[in-house]
């Protein structure tokens, strides 16, 4: 079967359901990173409460309590990192049996499909897996560069390193941060892409259905006007 067949099998409905998919997962992730300045995303609020953090470290005696919330966060990332892999190999070994999906599906959807259908929507829950699993595992890597700018920070406030340090290391957390939010994104759209098995028009409905959940997360959620309680 070559190229052109394939892509035959799908409607153009199917084309406009997954453009919208990543249109949305991009310009969700656009949107979150780069909000306007009247109304900040929880994300890049809690971006500032990291730069405090890093200031307030300078002057804490012992620093145990930082090491602390660091390790926590290694641990988050180490943790989705882990779900993402499983997660993938479970997509790969669906995909190594399309056969018995096809027949699972055709009996939900009463849709009969051939397998390489089914194989190339699994294809796109995969992409997004991916994704996300190399997010975490950057993010947990940057994470590990903030603790070693956080022990370089001088104990002596006066230092002329210190603030240059604090500042290195916050900038280095909300990176860090940017990619576990980024990895996060991925895994609800990789579960939006899931509904693309039962049809295109599930597919649309769930990938806005995700959309205009992140976006209340990030812009109308009660944790972020608590957090713009100062």
């Amino acid at each position: 079967m070559t190229f052109l067949d394939r892509i035959s099998l799908f409607e153009p409905l199917d084309f406009f359901a997954v453009a919208l998919l990543f249109g949305l997962w991009a310009g969700i992730g656009f949107w979150v990173e780069n909000p306007s300045k009247k109304h900040l995303s929880t994300a890049m609020i809690m971006a500032q409460y990291r730069r405090e953090w890093m200031c307030e470290m300078i002057t804490r005696d012992p620093r145990i309590f930082d090491a602390q919330i660091l390790g926590n966060l290694r641990q988050g990332t180490a943790f989705f990192a882990s779900t993402c892999v499983i997660a993938i190999g479970g997509a790969l070994a669906l995909i190594g049996n399309a056969d018995r999906l096809a027949g699972v599906a055709a009996d939900i959807t009463l849709m009969d499909h051939p397998d390489i259908v089914w194989e190339l929507k699994l294809i796109v829950m995969t992409v997004f897996l991916t994704n996300a699993f190399l997010k975490f595992v950057w993010a947990n890597r940057l994470f590990g560069y903030c603790s070693v700018l956080m022990a370089a920070v001088p104990n002596d406030p006066d230092h002329p390193k210190a603030k240059i340090r604090a500042d290195q290391a916050a900038h280095i957390n909300i990176t860090a941060a940017k990619g576990v939010n980024r990895g996060l994104r991925s895994i609800y759209f990789a579960l939006a892409s899931a509904a693309w098995l039962a049809g295109s028009i599930p597919l649309i409905l769930a990938s806005l259905t995700t959309v205009t959940v992140i976006w209340r997360r990030e812009f109308a959620s009660h944790s972020r006007k608590i957090l713009l309680n100062h």
